[in-house]
């Protein structure tokens, strides 16, 4: 038996492993705060922010953990639909289509890790927020709910 944990222990480290580049070639990303205005309150989150086309492409690649509060927005010059997926993610994530006026336009809960299937915005979105899987659910955030925060496209 546990030779058996140790052999899938070593199994997921190798897949981890080689998947992630090296550490000096991941794109840094700015920060800054967003808050969700849901019905039971403001969801404040520490996001980083995904502004460029190279930083879009990496997003949450190869992060083994995120920081409950936390996550990255991803900005774009104006509503379009956008589809994303989740190859060389590690966690579960919740994805937030924010259209151009801040209100939530679409929300996708608990994308697969590792999938190549894309995940559609629906309606136009101009930012989308990715948090950790099961936020959405735990703190309440509805399709219609508005986003604000200095990290967002310009309106």
């Amino acid at each position: 038996m546990i030779a058996r944990l140790a052999c899938c222990l070593s199994l997921l480290l190798a897949i981890v492993v080689g998947i992630a580049p090296a550490r000096a070639d991941l794109l840094k990303f700015d920060k800054a705060d967003l808050t969700v205005a849901t019905a039971t309150g403001p969801k404040l989150f520490h996001v980083e922010i995904a502004a460029t086309e190279a930083q879009r492409e990496q997003g949450l690649m190869y992060r083994p953990a995120m920081a409950a509060d936390a996550g990255m927005v991803f900005l774009y010059d104006h509503p379009q639909q956008v589809a994303f997926w989740m190859k060389n993610t590690i966690i579960p994530l919740d994805m937030v289509f924010i259209g151009g006026d801040g209100h939530i336009v679409s929300i996708h809960e608990r994308a697969v890790p590792f999938s190549e299937e894309a995940i559609p915005s629906g309606p136009d979105a101009q930012d989308v927020l990715e948090v950790n899987g099961g936020t959405v659910a735990r703190l309440g955030i509805r399709t219609g709910d508005l986003v604000t925060g200095p990290a967002l496209s310009p309106r």
